[in-house]
């Protein structure tokens, strides 16, 4: 363990980009890329031994990642507040330590022990045993249905039409659900993107149609986080405006699920599951 208050590169957990094999589809046109996606993994923060937080990040910056963190947290208020921050050198152990001056901590107590009940975090915590676990309580898709790219890109490119609040505001985030003709089931808003995700799986559930789900739609990049809600939604096909991380197409390509973005014109990238495309 090292300190990284004196230390400056305050890096661990490898590269932040990685390379993946990516499928262009315009109209009937197909061709395979190498493209830079970036990176995603879970951190764990513990303050005063204790485990505080996981959160997911791209990796690089630590040191200055869990200053910042403690500081909005409202752990710190000032840096002598922090005595040192520490983590794990060894491969793929993505575990910072928080250790504060006795007065902070004294004083932050209450909020410790608010957070005591975060679970998480031996040392090894990665990408890929955060992956494992989720395929032990999320179920792979069976769906054998196919698409075209066009299908793709023209019912994706409806989302924009359909946000009301985005028109008035500039400021929200969509998601739709539509069923496997491409009838619309259901479409929130929301300024979270996880959040406008969460309303349109809940208006689907409650009206007791989310099992016919088959397309999903999003305005932002696609995190693992939201693979993971839409895996839970039995949702093949998952379409966002920008691409998405490593670990999200990881987790999608366990769970054999289609994730795509929208690219230049009438062009769409799927980073895995392509068996879903026909023609190809």
């Amino acid at each position: 363990m090292a300190s990284s208050l004196k230390d400056n590169d305050g890096v661990f957990g490898g590269d932040c980009t990685e390379t993946r094999r990516v499928l262009h589809c315009t109209g009937q046109h197909y061709q395979f890329s190498e493209e830079n996606l970036i990176g995603e993994e879970p951190l764990a923060i513990r303050v005063e031994g204790r485990p505080y937080a996981v959160v997911m990040r791209t990796p690089g910056e630590e040191r200055f990642f869990v200053a910042g963190f403690c500081l909005t947290e409202g752990l710190v208020d000032r840096r002598e507040d922090i005595f040192s921050i520490k983590y794990c050198d060894e491969k793929s152990a993505n575990v910072a330590t928080v250790t504060l001056h006795p007065d902070r901590q004294r004083k932050i107590q209450a909020l410790l022990d608010r957070r005591g009940f975060v679970s998480q975090t031996s040392c090894g915590l990665c990408g890929k045993e955060l992956i494992a676990d989720l395929c032990q309580t999320l179920v792979a898709s069976a769906d054998t249905s196919t698409v075209t790219c066009d299908e793709l890109v023209g019912h994706a490119t409806e989302l924009p039409g359909r946000q009301r609040l985005y028109r008035r505001t500039g400021g929200s985030h969509a998601a739709m659900i539509m069923d496997r003709k491409f009838q619309l089931l259901a479409v929130s808003e929301d300024v979270g993107r996880h959040n406008a995700l969460d309303k349109t799986i809940g208006k689907t559930f409650l009206e007791g149609v989310l099992h016919h789900g088959f397309l999903g739609v999003l305005t932002s990049r696609i995190s693992y986080e939201l693979v993971q809600k839409a895996a839970r939604a039995r949702l093949p096909i998952l379409v966002g405006m920008s691409r998405p991380t490593t670990l999200a197409v990881a987790l999608g390509q366990a769970l054999n699920m289609t994730l795509a973005c929208l690219g230049k014109e009438d062009e769409i990238l799927v980073f895995c599951g392509e068996q879903r495309l026909t023609g190809l």
